[in-house]
C-alpha cells in the first residue's frame, strides 16, 4: 500500500485571505457550488457552550462525501460581548481545513474575515437573482463591521448600481464609511453619502441590506417602494429584528437555509403573529439558483431575503481560498 503524501499545515492571515478572496469571485463561486455540492455536504446544528454566564463558544463543523470537495471544516467562534469595554471586537473566529480523505489539517484561516466574505456574498448572490436588474440605490443600514462587505458585494452582483446611501444610529459612523468608500478607487461611477432619516432612505432604495442587532424593527414596510430588494441579515434570534410585519406581508420571502425559519426574529414571529405561514416562503437560496422556486416575478413586486448562515457556505468559501492559495504557490 502506497504511502500518502504528508501535508504540513498552512496559515491564511487576514491579509492573506484578501488578497486571495473578492466578492466577485465569492459571489460565482457559490453560485455554481451550491446546487452540485449541497446535497453531498453533512452540516450539524451549530453547538453553542457558555464558557461564562456572558461568554460563550461555538462550533460550527461540516464535511462532504463528494470526490470534487474532499473537505472536512471546523469554524471555531468566540462571543465575549463584554470586550467593548477593552475597545476589542465581541467575536472572534478561526476556521480550520482538514482532508476529508486522511484527516490531516491543511489550513487554519481567519474565521471572523471568511465570515464576513461570506455572509455577504450568500446576500449579493440572492440579490443578483431577486432584485431589479436596473437597481440604482443601495440603501445600507448599519455600518460595523459587515456594511462595507455588504456594500462590495452587491454592487459586484449589480453593476447598475450608482448610489450608495448609509444608515447607523451612530450618524458619525454613517458618515466615516461613506467617506471611507469615497475614498476608494475600486468604485469609480458609484455616489456614496450617508443620511440620518431612516424613513426616507429606506423609501429611496432599490436595494435594502440591514447588518444590524437591532431587537427594533428599523424597516418599516410602508416605506419600501414597489420592486425593492430587502435583504435582512443581522437578526440570528427570536429577540432581533430589523423590519416589522408589514415589510414581511408585502414581501415574496426567501430564505438562505431552512434555518432560518427556526432562528430568524423577523420570521419567527411573524409566524407567531400569523403574518405568514412557514409554507408561504417561497424557497430557498439553493431553489433560487436551481430555478426550482421563481425569483422575482415583475418589476412591482418586493422581494425580501432573509439570511442566518450555515456551515455549508463557510466550507465553500474555505475551499475557494485554500485551492487558490495553492495554486498561486505551486
Amino acid at each position: 500500500m502506497a504511502s500518502a503524501t504528508i501535508t504540513f499545515p498552512i496559515v491564511i492571515t487576514t491579509e492573506s485571505l484578501d488578497s486571495l478572496l473578492s466578492h466577485q469571485t465569492l459571489i460565482n463561486h457559490f453560485q455554481s457550488s451550491l446546487p452540485t455540492v449541497s446535497a453531498s455536504l453533512c452540516s450539524p446544528i451549530r453547538q453553542s457552550y457558555d464558557v461564562s454566564p456572558s461568554s460563550s463558544l461555538l462550533l460550527m463543523p461540516s464535511w462532504s462525501s463528494s470526490p470534487s470537495l474532499p473537505y472536512l471544516g471546523v469554524k471555531l467562534v468566540t462571543y465575549f460581548p463584554q470586550n467593548s469595554a477593552l475597545n476589542l471586537p465581541g467575536v472572534h473566529a478561526s476556521y480550520v481545513l482538514f482532508s476529508s480523505t486522511t484527516g490531516q489539517t491543511l489550513a487554519t484561516m481567519d474565521g471572523t474575515a471568511l465570515t464576513l466574505y461570506r455572509t455577504s456574498c450568500v446576500s449579493a448572490l440572492a440579490s443578483r437573482i431577486l432584485s431589479r436588474n436596473d437597481s440604482q440605490v443601495l440603501v445600507m443600514i448599519g455600518a460595523g463591521a459587515l456594511a462595507p462587505h455588504l456594500i462590495r458585494a452587491h454592487l459586484a452582483a449589480r453593476p447598475s448600481l450608482k448610489k450608495v446611501i448609509i444608515w447607523n444610529r451612530t450618524v458619525e459612523k454613517a458618515r466615516n464609511l461613506a467617506e471611507k468608500m469615497q475614498e476608494s478607487v475600486a468604485f469609480e461611477g458609484v455616489c456614496f453619502e450617508s443620511n440620518g432619516c431612516l424613513d426616507e432612505v429606506v423609501g429611496m432604495g432599490d436595494i435594502v441590506s440591514c447588518a444590524t442587532n437591532s431587537e427594533v424593527p428599523l424597516v418599516k414596510g410602508k416605506t419600501l417602494k414597489a420592486g425593492a430588494h430587502l435583504d435582512l441579515v443581522g437578526s440570528f434570534k427570536h429577540s432581533m429584528k430589523e423590519c416589522d410585519d408589514e415589510a414581511i406581508r408585502r414581501g415574496r420571502v426567501f430564505v438562505d437555509n431552512e434555518a432560518a425559519l427556526v432562528e430568524a426574529g423577523e420570521l419567527v414571529g411573524a409566524f407567531e403573529r400569523g403574518v405568514i405561514g412557514k409554507a408561504d416562503v417561497c424557497g430557498t437560496l439553493v431553489e433560487l439558483i436551481k430555478e426550482d422556486k421563481a425569483g422575482r416575478r415583475s418589476c412591482e413586486e418586493i422581494t425580501v431575503f432573509k439570511s442566518v448562515g450555515s456551515a455549508v457556505v463557510d466550507i465553500l468559501a474555505a475551499q475557494l481560498v485554500y485551492e487558490t492559495h495553492m495554486r498561486q504557490n505551486q
